[in-house]
């Protein structure tokens, strides 16, 4: 199994952060292999709306440390997308990385049965985590994100996972309900 993990977060040990790796490494310990992508370290642009991806290439065009990040996804069996909740929403390094999923579309997505060029099957792990303790705060974020996951069949299996009350660097670490659910997350993966 081929896990890649893509961390949203500025911090290097945020609380996202953590809670992928928990899940990485105990997909890794039952036969997986990972490649971490931590997107604050890289230097790329969102999609830039140039449709050659649509006419003239079956990749994204853009040569920026995004291109190789974007051919693990192609090869990944599980994406783990992990994020902190910036201003309401996905840090603004992850919604640079998820609008170049545009590139993954066909050029006729809108109107023909097959919307993308990924293989069948991948999973994906969405992460958010947010240092509001209230639960009704930001519930929007991942529906939105899924409705368009769903719509263009890009995934098997989605599992969400949502950490809330972990404002302080290592609050996730310390939680025994939240490393209970990474792990029950994995362990549903590996089944």
């Amino acid at each position: 199994m081929k896990i890649v993990a893509i961390l949203g977060s500025p911090r290097k040990e945020g609380n996202s952060t953590t809670l992928a790796t928990i899940i990485a490494d105990e997909l890794v310990n039952k036969s997986g292999t990972v490649i971490t992508h931590c997107l604050n370290d890289l230097s790329y642009r969102g999609c830039q709306a140039c449709g050659a991806c649509k006419t003239t290439s079956e990749k994204c065009v853009l040569k920026d440390d995004l291109a190789p990040v974007l051919e693990d996804v192609r090869h990944a069996d599980v994406l783990i997308l992990a994020t902190p909740v910036y201003w309401g929403e996905v840090t603004a390094q992850m919604k640079g990385f998820i609008d170049r999923f545009y590139s993954f579309l066909t050029p006729d997505f809108m109107t023909e049965p097959i919307k993308h060029r990924l293989a069948t099957g991948k999973n994906l792990v969405f992460i958010q985590a947010q240092g509001a303790q209230e639960e009704q705060l930001f519930t929007d974020i991942f529906p939105r994100y899924n409705s368009f996951f769903t719509q263009l069949n890009l995934f098997e299996k989605t599992y969400f996972f949502r950490a809330c009350g972990v404002n302080n660097r290592k609050d996730a670490a310390t939680r025994s309900d939240l490393l209970d659910r990474a792990k029950e997350i994995a362990a549903q993966l590996s089944t």
